[in-house]
């Protein structure tokens, strides 16, 4: 079944959501060009296609077809997405590693995370889910480990001591701004 109308709403919903915590954080270019490649043909046609609601349709595209050419597509244009950021590491043995995200695509991440969990959760939303989300599928990710470190360091703020701490971290201790 396709669902255009109800895709482009939450896309546009999430992309509202990350341009906020973007803004917040003093991203205002990345908060307004956050995931446009979502509305380019191969990424947009596949959400409408597998519309849950609930979750990315890339997992369900994933599912039913053996790969979602949408997240190939997406995560190889967008850097806030730790798997744009993999190569083969650089010491030549073929491994591949996670390289080291600069901190403006780190922070982007991170409110790409939190828009993801409120979006899709809706009210059930709380300060936990992007943490929840991440603690599940962590031991997979292939993470620089200064990344890694950054990434656990806001969602633990988040988890435990709200979202104006998490942004204050972003804001102080990874973009070295003041407000």
């Amino acid at each position: 079944m396709w669902h255009p109308i109800k895709h482009y709403r939450t896309i546009h919903h999430h992309k509202m959501l990350v341009m906020r915590y973007c803004f917040r954080c003093g991203l205002y270019r990345q908060g307004l060009l956050h995931d446009l490649s979502k509305l380019s043909p191969v990424e947009f046609l596949a959400g409408a296609k597998y519309w849950q609601g609930s979750c990315s349709p890339n997992n369900a595209q994933r599912q039913a077809e053996g790969y979602s050419a949408a997240w190939l597509h997406h995560k190889g244009r967008n850097r806030h997405h730790l798997e744009y950021w993999i190569d083969y590491a650089p010491d030549g043995d073929h491994k591949m590693a996670g390289m080291r995200m600069p901190p403006r695509y780190v922070a982007e991440m991170i409110c790409d995370r939190i828009a993801a969990s409120r979006n899709y959760l809706g009210a059930d939303y709380t300060d936990a889910a992007a943490w929840n989300y991440y603690d599940r599928s962590k031991d997979h990710y292939i993470l620089h480990p200064e990344t890694r470190a950054q990434l656990e360091t806001a969602l633990r703020l988040l988890r435990d001591r709200g979202e104006e701490a998490c942004f204050a971290y972003i804001r102080r201790d990874l973009l070295g701004r003041r407000r």
